[in-house]
Protein backbone atom coordinates (compact mmCIF):
# COMPACT_ATOMS: atom_id res chain seq x y z
CA UNK A 1 0.00 0.00 0.00
CA UNK A 2 1.69 3.16 -1.19
CA UNK A 3 1.48 6.48 0.55
CA UNK A 4 -0.46 7.97 -2.29
CA UNK A 5 -2.99 5.15 -2.27
CA UNK A 6 -3.58 5.68 1.43
CA UNK A 7 -4.39 9.36 0.84
CA UNK A 8 -7.10 8.89 -1.77
CA UNK A 9 -9.04 6.08 -3.41
CA UNK A 10 -8.77 5.33 -7.09
CA UNK A 11 -11.82 5.79 -9.34
CA UNK A 12 -13.19 2.93 -11.44
CA UNK A 13 -12.39 4.78 -14.68
CA UNK A 14 -8.75 4.90 -13.61
CA UNK A 15 -8.79 1.15 -12.97
CA UNK A 16 -10.18 0.60 -16.48
CA UNK A 17 -7.56 2.78 -18.20
CA UNK A 18 -4.54 1.84 -16.08
CA UNK A 19 -5.52 -1.80 -15.65
CA UNK A 20 -6.44 -2.22 -19.31
CA UNK A 21 -3.16 -0.67 -20.45
CA UNK A 22 -1.20 -2.88 -18.09
CA UNK A 23 -3.07 -6.03 -19.12
CA UNK A 24 -2.72 -5.37 -22.84
CA UNK A 25 1.03 -4.85 -22.49
CA UNK A 26 1.32 -8.06 -20.46
CA UNK A 27 -0.63 -10.05 -23.06
CA UNK A 28 1.45 -8.80 -25.98
CA UNK A 29 4.69 -9.61 -24.14
CA UNK A 30 3.74 -12.95 -22.61
CA UNK A 31 1.16 -14.70 -24.84
CA UNK A 32 3.74 -17.06 -26.48
CA UNK A 33 4.71 -18.39 -23.04
CA UNK A 34 1.05 -19.00 -22.19
CA UNK A 35 0.50 -20.92 -25.44
CA UNK A 36 3.51 -23.14 -24.69
CA UNK A 37 2.17 -23.70 -21.16
CA UNK A 38 -1.25 -24.77 -22.44
CA UNK A 39 0.26 -27.13 -25.03
CA UNK A 40 2.47 -28.71 -22.36
CA UNK A 41 -0.50 -29.19 -20.06
CA UNK A 42 -2.53 -30.82 -22.84
CA UNK A 43 0.36 -32.93 -24.09
CA UNK A 44 0.29 -36.68 -23.57
CA UNK A 45 4.02 -37.02 -24.29
CA UNK A 46 5.96 -38.97 -21.72
CA UNK A 47 3.18 -41.48 -21.05
CA UNK A 48 5.06 -44.43 -22.53
CA UNK A 49 7.54 -46.13 -20.17
CA UNK A 50 11.07 -44.84 -20.59
CA UNK A 51 10.03 -41.67 -22.43
CA UNK A 52 10.22 -38.10 -21.24
CA UNK A 53 7.63 -35.38 -21.64
CA UNK A 54 8.48 -32.67 -24.16
CA UNK A 55 10.09 -29.73 -22.34
CA UNK A 56 9.50 -25.99 -22.48
CA UNK A 57 11.95 -25.09 -25.26
CA UNK A 58 11.17 -28.23 -27.26
CA UNK A 59 7.44 -27.49 -27.12
CA UNK A 60 8.00 -23.93 -28.33
CA UNK A 61 10.24 -25.11 -31.16
CA UNK A 62 7.71 -27.79 -32.12
CA UNK A 63 4.91 -25.22 -32.39
CA UNK A 64 7.04 -22.84 -34.47
CA UNK A 65 8.21 -25.63 -36.79
CA UNK A 66 4.78 -27.11 -37.45
CA UNK A 67 2.53 -24.04 -37.22
CA UNK A 68 4.77 -20.96 -37.80
CA UNK A 69 5.86 -18.44 -35.12
CA UNK A 70 2.46 -16.69 -35.26
CA UNK A 71 0.94 -19.82 -33.71
CA UNK A 72 2.51 -18.77 -30.42
CA UNK A 73 -0.09 -15.96 -30.39
CA UNK A 74 -3.11 -18.22 -30.83
CA UNK A 75 -5.86 -17.09 -28.48
CA UNK A 76 -4.49 -13.55 -28.24
CA UNK A 77 -7.80 -12.09 -29.47
CA UNK A 78 -9.68 -13.73 -26.60
CA UNK A 79 -7.11 -12.43 -24.11
CA UNK A 80 -7.15 -8.86 -25.44
CA UNK A 81 -10.96 -8.91 -25.55
CA UNK A 82 -11.16 -9.74 -21.87
CA UNK A 83 -8.07 -7.99 -20.52
CA UNK A 84 -9.62 -4.56 -19.90
CA UNK A 85 -12.57 -5.84 -17.85
CA UNK A 86 -10.32 -8.41 -16.15
CA UNK A 87 -7.78 -5.88 -14.91
CA UNK A 88 -10.44 -3.30 -14.06
CA UNK A 89 -12.34 -5.88 -11.99
CA UNK A 90 -9.11 -7.14 -10.37
CA UNK A 91 -7.82 -3.79 -9.14
CA UNK A 92 -11.22 -2.22 -8.41
CA UNK A 93 -12.50 -5.22 -6.43
CA UNK A 94 -9.20 -5.57 -4.55
CA UNK A 95 -9.32 -1.94 -3.45
CA UNK A 96 -13.01 -2.26 -2.50
CA UNK A 97 -12.45 -5.44 -0.45
CA UNK A 98 -9.33 -3.95 1.17
CA UNK A 99 -11.24 -0.81 2.16
CA UNK A 100 -14.10 -2.88 3.62
CA UNK A 101 -11.62 -4.93 5.66
CA UNK A 102 -9.60 -1.92 6.84
CA UNK A 103 -9.63 -0.71 10.43
CA UNK A 104 -12.38 1.91 10.60
CA UNK A 105 -10.37 4.16 12.94
CA UNK A 106 -6.90 4.04 11.38
CA UNK A 107 -7.85 3.22 7.79
CA UNK A 108 -5.04 0.65 7.65
CA UNK A 109 -5.50 -2.98 6.54
CA UNK A 110 -3.80 -5.87 8.32
CA UNK A 111 -1.73 -8.32 6.27
CA UNK A 112 -4.25 -11.12 6.78
CA UNK A 113 -7.03 -8.89 5.48
CA UNK A 114 -4.94 -7.84 2.48
CA UNK A 115 -4.67 -11.56 1.67
CA UNK A 116 -8.44 -11.96 2.04
CA UNK A 117 -8.96 -8.96 -0.25
CA UNK A 118 -6.70 -10.64 -2.81
CA UNK A 119 -8.69 -13.88 -2.52
CA UNK A 120 -11.89 -11.91 -3.08
CA UNK A 121 -10.45 -10.05 -6.08
CA UNK A 122 -9.23 -13.29 -7.68
CA UNK A 123 -12.59 -15.00 -7.19
CA UNK A 124 -14.48 -11.99 -8.56
CA UNK A 125 -12.38 -11.74 -11.72
CA UNK A 126 -12.58 -15.51 -12.25
CA UNK A 127 -16.38 -15.54 -12.18
CA UNK A 128 -17.01 -12.32 -14.11
CA UNK A 129 -14.28 -12.45 -16.77
CA UNK A 130 -11.49 -15.03 -16.59
CA UNK A 131 -13.39 -18.32 -16.94
CA UNK A 132 -15.20 -17.63 -20.25
CA UNK A 133 -12.10 -15.87 -21.60
CA UNK A 134 -9.89 -18.88 -20.81
CA UNK A 135 -12.33 -21.44 -22.22
CA UNK A 136 -12.20 -19.60 -25.55
CA UNK A 137 -8.42 -18.99 -25.35
CA UNK A 138 -7.64 -22.64 -24.58
CA UNK A 139 -9.86 -23.91 -27.41
CA UNK A 140 -7.94 -21.66 -29.82
CA UNK A 141 -4.53 -22.55 -28.39
CA UNK A 142 -5.30 -26.28 -28.53
CA UNK A 143 -5.76 -26.21 -32.33
CA UNK A 144 -2.76 -27.69 -34.12
CA UNK A 145 -3.47 -26.14 -37.54
CA UNK A 146 -0.71 -24.39 -39.47
CA UNK A 147 -1.19 -20.69 -40.04
CA UNK A 148 1.02 -20.97 -43.15
CA UNK A 149 -1.34 -23.38 -44.91
CA UNK A 150 -4.59 -21.76 -46.15
CA UNK A 151 -6.09 -25.21 -46.70
CA UNK A 152 -5.60 -26.12 -43.03
CA UNK A 153 -8.89 -24.71 -41.77
CA UNK A 154 -9.28 -24.74 -37.97
CA UNK A 155 -12.47 -25.59 -36.13
CA UNK A 156 -12.48 -22.16 -34.45
CA UNK A 157 -11.43 -19.29 -36.74
CA UNK A 158 -11.14 -16.58 -34.07
CA UNK A 159 -12.37 -15.68 -30.58
CA UNK A 160 -15.83 -14.51 -31.69
CA UNK A 161 -16.33 -17.62 -33.84
CA UNK A 162 -15.19 -19.82 -30.96
CA UNK A 163 -17.75 -18.23 -28.62
CA UNK A 164 -20.49 -18.73 -31.23
CA UNK A 165 -19.59 -22.39 -31.86
CA UNK A 166 -19.20 -23.28 -28.18
CA UNK A 167 -22.54 -21.73 -27.22
CA UNK A 168 -24.34 -23.23 -30.23
CA UNK A 169 -22.97 -26.76 -29.79
CA UNK A 170 -22.51 -27.01 -26.03
CA UNK A 171 -24.67 -24.29 -24.51
CA UNK A 172 -23.84 -21.05 -22.71
CA UNK A 173 -22.81 -22.94 -19.58
CA UNK A 174 -19.83 -24.40 -21.48
CA UNK A 175 -18.18 -20.98 -21.27
CA UNK A 176 -18.13 -21.47 -17.50
CA UNK A 177 -16.65 -24.95 -17.53
CA UNK A 178 -14.03 -25.17 -14.80
CA UNK A 179 -15.24 -22.01 -13.04
CA UNK A 180 -14.62 -23.53 -9.59
CA UNK A 181 -11.03 -24.48 -10.39
CA UNK A 182 -10.45 -21.15 -12.11
CA UNK A 183 -11.80 -19.30 -9.07
CA UNK A 184 -9.54 -21.28 -6.73
CA UNK A 185 -6.54 -20.63 -8.97
CA UNK A 186 -7.23 -16.92 -9.37
CA UNK A 187 -8.04 -16.49 -5.68
CA UNK A 188 -4.78 -18.08 -4.53
CA UNK A 189 -2.88 -16.22 -7.26
CA UNK A 190 -4.18 -12.80 -6.29
CA UNK A 191 -4.11 -13.50 -2.55
CA UNK A 192 -0.39 -14.29 -2.74
CA UNK A 193 0.26 -11.69 -5.42
CA UNK A 194 -1.31 -8.64 -3.75
CA UNK A 195 -0.12 -9.55 -0.26
CA UNK A 196 3.49 -10.00 -1.37
CA UNK A 197 3.36 -6.87 -3.54
CA UNK A 198 1.89 -4.67 -0.79
CA UNK A 199 4.38 -5.89 1.83
CA UNK A 200 7.42 -5.52 -0.42
CA UNK A 201 6.22 -2.07 -1.44
CA UNK A 202 6.00 -1.02 2.22
CA UNK A 203 9.47 -2.44 2.81
CA UNK A 204 10.89 -0.51 -0.15
CA UNK A 205 9.33 2.71 1.15
CA UNK A 206 10.76 2.08 4.62
CA UNK A 207 14.28 2.01 3.14
CA UNK A 208 13.60 5.09 0.97
CA UNK A 209 11.48 7.44 3.10
CA UNK A 210 12.44 10.39 0.92
CA UNK A 211 10.52 8.94 -2.06
CA UNK A 212 6.80 9.67 -2.38
CA UNK A 213 6.59 7.20 -5.30
CA UNK A 214 8.82 4.23 -6.08
CA UNK A 215 10.56 4.26 -9.48
CA UNK A 216 9.17 1.97 -12.20
CA UNK A 217 12.06 -0.48 -12.06
CA UNK A 218 11.29 -1.15 -8.37
CA UNK A 219 7.60 -1.71 -9.17
CA UNK A 220 8.74 -4.20 -11.82
CA UNK A 221 11.09 -6.03 -9.46
CA UNK A 222 8.45 -6.24 -6.72
CA UNK A 223 5.85 -7.40 -9.27
CA UNK A 224 8.25 -10.04 -10.57
CA UNK A 225 8.70 -11.54 -7.09
CA UNK A 226 5.02 -11.34 -6.15
CA UNK A 227 3.94 -12.81 -9.49
CA UNK A 228 5.97 -15.98 -8.93
CA UNK A 229 4.14 -16.83 -5.70
CA UNK A 230 0.87 -18.10 -7.19
CA UNK A 231 1.99 -20.61 -9.85
CA UNK A 232 3.99 -22.74 -7.44
CA UNK A 233 1.04 -23.01 -5.05
CA UNK A 234 -1.67 -23.98 -7.54
CA UNK A 235 -0.01 -25.66 -10.55
CA UNK A 236 -2.02 -28.93 -10.21
CA UNK A 237 -5.29 -26.96 -10.16
CA UNK A 238 -4.29 -25.05 -13.30
CA UNK A 239 -3.31 -28.21 -15.22
CA UNK A 240 -6.57 -30.02 -14.39
CA UNK A 241 -8.53 -26.87 -15.26
CA UNK A 242 -6.85 -26.61 -18.67
CA UNK A 243 -7.69 -30.21 -19.57
CA UNK A 244 -11.26 -29.80 -18.32
CA UNK A 245 -11.85 -26.64 -20.36
CA UNK A 246 -10.32 -28.07 -23.52
CA UNK A 247 -12.58 -31.12 -23.66
CA UNK A 248 -16.27 -31.04 -24.69
CA UNK A 249 -18.88 -31.83 -22.06
CA UNK A 250 -19.78 -35.43 -21.23
CA UNK A 251 -23.56 -35.97 -21.00
CA UNK A 252 -24.65 -36.86 -17.47
CA UNK A 253 -21.22 -36.26 -15.90
CA UNK A 254 -21.00 -33.65 -13.15
CA UNK A 255 -18.11 -31.21 -12.97
CA UNK A 256 -16.79 -32.86 -9.79
CA UNK A 257 -16.91 -36.27 -11.44
CA UNK A 258 -15.05 -35.03 -14.53
CA UNK A 259 -12.40 -33.30 -12.40
CA UNK A 260 -11.87 -36.51 -10.43
CA UNK A 261 -11.67 -38.54 -13.65
CA UNK A 262 -9.10 -36.19 -15.20
CA UNK A 263 -6.98 -36.14 -12.03
CA UNK A 264 -7.18 -39.94 -11.70
CA UNK A 265 -6.22 -40.48 -15.33
CA UNK A 266 -3.26 -38.12 -14.99
CA UNK A 267 -2.07 -39.87 -11.84
CA UNK A 268 -2.34 -43.39 -13.30
CA UNK A 269 -0.99 -42.77 -16.78
CA UNK A 270 1.46 -39.88 -16.36
CA UNK A 271 2.40 -39.77 -12.69
CA UNK A 272 2.69 -36.89 -10.25
CA UNK A 273 4.86 -34.86 -12.64
CA UNK A 274 1.90 -34.44 -14.99
CA UNK A 275 0.25 -32.12 -12.45
CA UNK A 276 3.18 -29.73 -12.87
CA UNK A 277 3.35 -29.77 -16.66
CA UNK A 278 3.82 -26.28 -17.97
CA UNK A 279 5.08 -24.90 -14.63
CA UNK A 280 8.26 -23.50 -16.24
CA UNK A 281 6.54 -21.39 -18.92
CA UNK A 282 3.81 -20.47 -16.46
CA UNK A 283 6.26 -19.02 -13.93
CA UNK A 284 8.29 -17.43 -16.72
CA UNK A 285 5.05 -15.96 -18.08
CA UNK A 286 3.26 -14.96 -14.86
CA UNK A 287 6.20 -13.45 -12.97
CA UNK A 288 7.39 -11.06 -15.73
CA UNK A 289 3.73 -10.53 -16.63
CA UNK A 290 2.99 -9.23 -13.15
CA UNK A 291 6.17 -7.12 -13.30
CA UNK A 292 4.78 -5.49 -16.46
CA UNK A 293 1.26 -5.20 -15.02
CA UNK A 294 2.24 -3.46 -11.79
CA UNK A 295 4.84 -1.18 -13.42
CA UNK A 296 2.47 -0.05 -16.19
CA UNK A 297 -0.53 0.18 -13.84
CA UNK A 298 1.32 2.34 -11.30
CA UNK A 299 2.76 4.57 -14.03
CA UNK A 300 -0.53 5.10 -15.89
CA UNK A 301 -2.43 5.62 -12.64
CA UNK A 302 0.11 8.25 -11.57
CA UNK A 303 -0.25 10.05 -14.92
CA UNK A 304 -4.04 10.07 -14.63
CA UNK A 305 -3.93 11.35 -11.04
CA UNK A 306 -1.46 14.09 -12.06
CA UNK A 307 -3.78 15.17 -14.88
CA UNK A 308 -6.74 15.23 -12.49
CA UNK A 309 -4.82 17.25 -9.91
CA UNK A 310 -3.71 19.69 -12.61
CA UNK A 311 -7.31 20.14 -13.77
CA UNK A 312 -8.53 20.73 -10.20
CA UNK A 313 -5.75 23.19 -9.42
CA UNK A 314 -6.32 24.96 -12.71
CA UNK A 315 -10.04 25.31 -11.99
CA UNK A 316 -9.33 26.65 -8.51
CA UNK A 317 -6.81 29.13 -9.90
CA UNK A 318 -9.24 30.41 -12.51
CA UNK A 319 -11.81 31.04 -9.85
Amino acid sequence: MSRSSEKKSVGFATHIIAGGSAGAMEALCCQPLDTIKVRMQLSRSGRAPGTKARGFLATGAYIVKRETPLALYKGLGAVLGGIVPKMAVRFASFEAYRDWLADKQTGKTRVANVFLAGLGAGTTEAVLVVTPMEVVKIRLQAQYHSLADPQDIPRYRNAAHAVYMIVREEGFSALYRGVTLTAIRQATNQGANFTTYQQLKKLAHSYQPELSELPSYQHMLIGLISGAMGPFSNAPIDTIKTRLQKAPAEPGASAARRIAAIAGDMWRQEGVRSFYKGITPRVIRVAPGQAVVFAVYERVRKIIETIKDTDVNGDNYSE
